[in-house]
């Protein structure tokens, strides 16, 4: 069975390099695009491209949105440190960008194949900017799966997770877009898939390029949710959206329609679901609600190992 194609548009982030991995085993992944998010887009960029070298991956990155469409840029120092991937040493970085025109591979792309999945896992700015300026890729896609939002409580406030959150008029656009299928995994679902530090452990007494870097990842990641929520594990947001392509049997979804808060002062950038019984919304999006996290965190340490 052929792999499904992919562009993966991330802003790494421990959790994003994890998803370059599995993305890489897993899909035909025909691009990687960068956008400014965890930390800003000459860091995120060179962090794709560590995650290609050491991996051997030939995949072309190419470098996206520096900033949100209306809102200042914010990023996300205090879970992944000032460089989006504090924790291990890393190489010098020798590959370069294929481009700074990530919006324009993305409508190429779609225009060039009639089944690409788009799987943002960083903010939305590069996909709604797609969207705008060439509509016709929306019917053409097979679909977007991304990691953000929640149907519960936020991360970066009460109500709000951080990829929506830091441009809230981009997710507007991509959620009210028309795209056939859209799936979204948000904190409620990603919560439920967690690492723990005996997989660090593991990854590195096997040893190997890659999973000693993975093991580091983990390592940083884990104090830090060790540190803010006194937890001894964390979750593996990104890859969630990189399997709700390859195993959607993993997990339970709920059609709803979902729509973002921009300007609340409370609430801006609440993903608000229609969970009304019997409303008469319409679904716009496959909100992901439970997911085999045992069979998913199994195929993420495979992928990582098999780099070795």
């Amino acid at each position: 069975m052929a792999k499904p194609r992919i562009i993966l548009d991330c802003d790494p982030g421990h959790d994003d390099a994890v998803a370059i991995l599995l993305a890489a085993c897993e899909c035909d992944v025909l691009a990687i695009t960068t956008v400014s998010g965890n930390a800003p887009l000459e860091m995120t960029t060179a962090n794709a491209l560590l995650m290609c070298q050491l991996a051997g991956l030939d995949t072309p990155v190419h470098a996206g949105a520096d900033r949100p469409l209306l809102v200042p840029a914010a990023h996300a120092p205090r879970a992944h440190g000032a460089t989006g991937r504090d924790g291990p040493r890393w190489p010098d970085v020798h590959l370069a960008a294929a481009s700074n025109d990530a919006v324009g591979c993305i409508i190429e792309t779609v225009r060039a194949h009639d089944d690409v999945w788009l799987v943002p896992v960083g903010p939305l700015t590069n996909i709604a900017l797609a969207v705008r300026q060439a509509p016709d890729i929306v019917g053409r896609v097979a679909g977007i799966s991304l990691m953000g939002g929640s149907v519960g409580p936020g991360n970066v406030t009460p109500t709000a997770e951080f990829n929506v959150w830091a441009d809230p008029h981009a997710s507007q656009i991509v959620f009210a877009a028309g795209v056939p299928l859209v799936r979204m995994a948000g904190l409620n679902l990603t919560h439920q898939l967690r690492v723990v530090p005996s997989e660090a452990a593991s990854l590195r007494k096997q040893g190997g390029i890659v999973p000693e870097f993975v093991a580091g990842l983990f390592d940083f990641y884990l104090a830090g949710y060790r540190e803010r929520a006194g937890l001894d594990a964390a979750p593996m947001h990104d890859p969630c959206a990189v399997l709700a392509v390859t195993h959607p049997e993993l997990f339970t979804f709920g059609a709803r329609h979902v729509d973002v808060e921009t300007s609340g002062v409370l609430t801006r950038g609440m993903t608000v679901a229609d969970e009304r019984p019997g409303t008469d919304a319409t679904p716009n999006c496959e909100v992901a609600y439970g997911i085999d996290a045992v069979a998913a965190l199994e195929l993420i340490i495979d992928a990582v190992r098999s780099y070795a």
